[in-house]
């Protein structure tokens, strides 16, 4: 199958029944439940049991983004509520790390709320209590048909992210249908969460514990991390009926030197963790070819990349990543910062994955797609297994173990 080839969104279409969103996590992250899938075979487990089902020599690899508090309020003073959901920084391109360091001001793109009644040459202004003293947050518009908005701060000492974090609400997913609360501000990170810039958790991480890390250990299981900043374009549903010709979100995603020489080393065991860690793992060979290819933007991958080169034309995976070890070696550079728009449709020839841990997805998703091209027309069957079986779904639901 070619990326040309029409494939139908109703095929990737079940029923979710509403009760079965999990609105809530569990109170013990590790206590869900953990679908196995090997080989075709269905078994049933508890997540802390995870490190007894993975496969020896398996290397785990984690996106360690934090999501950021990303919606912040304004009221005019006419009453209207004005939303700012922050997306990325503006111009888009910059390393978001840099973004967050910012201090006194900067300009973010995002989607704003009521943004009819917010003049073009209106400041917005609300004063944010911090432990050492009152904020003032101005918004003002920085470029209307982008949806820019230039964020001011007095004092200025705090970096953005610090402000954020007295500002903002966690920006929970729309089909949760619920407004964030303060616990969601820790058990809608991960434990390991570090690098800060998302606005969606990736939630596959969510079910992880010092005890199932503790585990890991024991069995010689490694792991390690990459950071994929998580952008909103990840709920946005296909709309087309041809799921071809769905246009996919592009999201700023960071190798370290490390984790490029670790997945090369282990890169016939490689699981990701969560269907961002799969989209960095096989954009990152495809980055590998090229720089092979001598393509003149090598770290920036668009949706039709992977399907455009005969399969003939596909160099070997080692040859892909020493290539992008030999760019990071040659050019001094510790970490890369890269962008994927990476489409995994059913047809794709995974290059690096050898199975996943995930949640449950919505209906006629970009990410049932990316499960279908691992386990094929057998998801069906999973998903059908997992309603009958009382699994919670979506981001606070239960997880999966999925081994073609």
């Amino acid at each position: 199958m070619t990326e040309n080839t029409p494939l139908s969104l109703s095929q990737f279409q079940y029923d979710l029944p509403d009760d079965r969103i999990a609105r809530f996590p569990l109170a013990q992250r590790d206590e869900s439940k953990l679908l196995v899938y090997r080989s075709g075979q269905i078994d049933h487990a508890t997540f802390r049991n995870l490190p007894d089902w993975l496969p020896a020599n398996s290397f785990l690899v984690f996106n360690n983004t934090k999501v950021i508090p990303a919606r912040l309020h304004f009221t005019r003073q006419t009453g209207a509520v004005i939303e700012l959901f922050l997306l990325n920084p503006f111009p888009d391109g910059q390393p978001i790390t840099t973004a967050m360091e910012a201090t006194g001001s900067a300009v973010w793109q995002g989607m704003i709320g009521n943004r009819k009644r917010w003049k073009p040459d209106e400041a917005l202004e609300i004063d944010i209590p911090t432990p050492s003293g009152p904020v003032r947050l101005t918004a003002t518009w920085h470029d209307v048909e982008q949806s820019a908005v230039q964020l001011s701060w007095q004092p200025t000492e705090l970096t953005f992210a610090q402000l954020i974090q007295y500002a903002g609400d966690i920006p929970l997913p729309p089909y949760l249908k619920r407004d964030s609360t303060e616990a969601d501000r820790i058990t809608y990170q991960t434990i390991y969460s570090e690098k800060e810039g998302a606005v969606a958790a990736p939630t596959a991480g969510l079910h992880f514990t010092p005890a199932v890390f503790d585990a890991m250990a024991r069995r010689g299981i490694e792991h390690d991390y990459l950071t994929l900043h998580v952008g909103a374009g990840t709920f946005q549903p296909i709309k087309v009926a041809d799921v071809r010709q769905h246009h996919m979100h592009t999201e700023q995603v960071v190798y370290t030197r490390t984790i490029v020489q670790k997945v090369l080393a282990h890169r016939d065991h490689l699981i990701p963790v969560g269907t961002t860690s799969m989209r960095s793992l096989e954009s990152l060979y495809w980055m590998g070819v090229q720089l092979l290819r001598n393509e003149p933007d090598p770290f920036r991958l668009d949706q039709q990349y992977a399907y455009s080169l005969p399969v003939a034309d596909h160099p070997p995976v080692a040859e892909a990543l020493e290539a992008v070890l030999d760019y990071t070696i040659r050019t001094n550079q510790e970490s890369l910062v890269a962008h994927t728009g990476i489409y995994i449709t059913p047809g794709y020839e995974m290059k690096l994955c050898k199975g996943i841990i995930t949640n449950f997805h919505q209906p006629g998703s970009t990410l049932i797609l990316l499960i279908s091209a691992l386990i094929g027309d057998n998801w069906r069957s999973i998903y059908t297994e997992a309603l009958a079986n009382e699994y919670r779904f979506l981001s606070y639901g239960d997880s999966s173990l999925l081994l073609p």
